[in-house]
């Protein structure tokens, strides 16, 4: 049984490495991994990768970036060779960047067998290219792994037929829980014992000069009361130097290997992000987490974990921050099967699945 994996962007690899790891354990499976290249930065991609644990890529695409329509064909005009070259039993593709989708089509064309892992999440906001992608994905795949009940919930709403779901739990929490006994032994220097850690990315946020200038305002307010460690996203930064944005008095850093980041956020006060996985990830660490968003494909961050909604209010981010400086931040658990084991339950599915149709 021949199955084929695809990854595209940073997120994607913390997704495929339990994946790898649980299938790389059974008897009888040969694996390919494929990088389209969407987002590509040789330190930090080789630092992910040496960390999860995950092989070099046998192929990669090398696409780069590029807007949505042309990032989406050049992978998939790079991709269709790759698979009639190898004619995999199963392509799994993970999360909802460009490479998920375009990997989607092509399989859909010829007749490959395609899973979706991270299936069903929506925002039910179609401003957004991702939500886009997962949509599309969705109805071409044909083994669906969800990460929580909402997510079977919108599947079945949409017309996806109930054999085809699959609940499994979340496989970034997989890589979370491998790797955290690592990041709580790393030693963190010149913080401040309290701080709120931010990440900042999406281009409903950064691309607008007046976005962004209302963010970092709220940001600076924040840092006269907490302390602000603020891994910038290179797009983020480009954007507060486009706009002549000063941030200089936050604690920007470069973006940081996995490792290094979870161990921010594992001692953080409060994380203050727009990132879907780190909304998942903070809800798992009992972190406090503000979402700079007006929605979220991760509803249950919200409904059953720390997450809170704040969008672009000021006065609801101090609100909000307010209540965890002075003990009450919302009280919070963990999903069921957010355990660690959902790549071993999605190994065992496409097993037993594909296995007996590649005999």
């Amino acid at each position: 049984m021949h199955i084929l994996h695809v990854v595209g962007a940073r997120p994607n690899f913390m997704k495929v490495a339990p994946v790898l790891h649980a299938l790389g354990k059974r008897a009888g499976v040969r694996q390919t991994l494929v990088h389209t290249g969407q987002h590509y930065d040789a330190n930090m991609s080789d630092v992910f990768f040496e960390q999860l644990g995950i092989p070099a890529p046998d192929v990669n695409l090398g696409v780069g970036a590029g807007t949505h329509a042309r990032q989406t064909a050049e992978i998939m005009s790079r991709f269709e060779p790759v698979v009639l070259e190898y004619k995999p039993d199963l392509v799994l593709v993970y999360g909802d960047v460009n490479s998920t989708v375009a990997a989607a089509l092509v399989c859909a064309k010829l007749l490959i067998r395609v899973g979706h892992v991270e299936a069903g999440l929506r925002s039910f906001d179609r401003t957004m290219p991702e939500e886009i992608n997962r949509l599309v994905t969705d109805q071409l795949a044909d083994l669906l792994f969800t990460h929580s009940e909402d997510a079977d919930v919108n599947l079945h709403h949409e017309g996806v037929v109930a054999e085809k779901i699959h609940l499994v739990g979340n496989v970034m929490i997989d890589s979370l829980l491998r790797l955290l006994p690592a990041a709580e032994k790393r030693p963190i220097d010149g913080l401040p014992q309290r701080y709120a850690l931010v990440t900042l990315h999406r281009p409903s946020n950064v691309d607008s000069s007046e976005k962004l200038k209302g963010i970092l305002s709220s940001l600076l307010e924040v840092n006269r009361e907490l302390g602000i460690v603020f891994p910038a996203h290179p797009r983020t930064r480009q954007r507060l130097q486009d706009f002549g944005l000063n941030a200089d008095q936050l604690r920007i850093l470069d973006p940081l290997p996995y490792i290094d980041f979870l161990a921010l956020q594992k001692r953080a006060t409060v994380v203050i992000t727009d990132s879907g996985g780190i909304q998942e990830e903070s809800t798992f660490l009992r972190v406090p987490c503000l979402t700079l968003r007006e929605n979220t494909e991760r509803p249950i961050t919200v409904s059953l974990g720390t997450n809170v909604l704040v969008g672009q209010d000021a006065g609801r981010l101090r609100t909000e921050l307010n209540k965890i400086l002075h003990g009450e931040a919302k009280q919070s658990s963990v999903p069921p099967l957010w355990d660690g084991l959902a790549s071993e339950r999605i190994a065992d599915i496409v097993q037993n699945q594909t296995g007996k149709s590649a005999d």
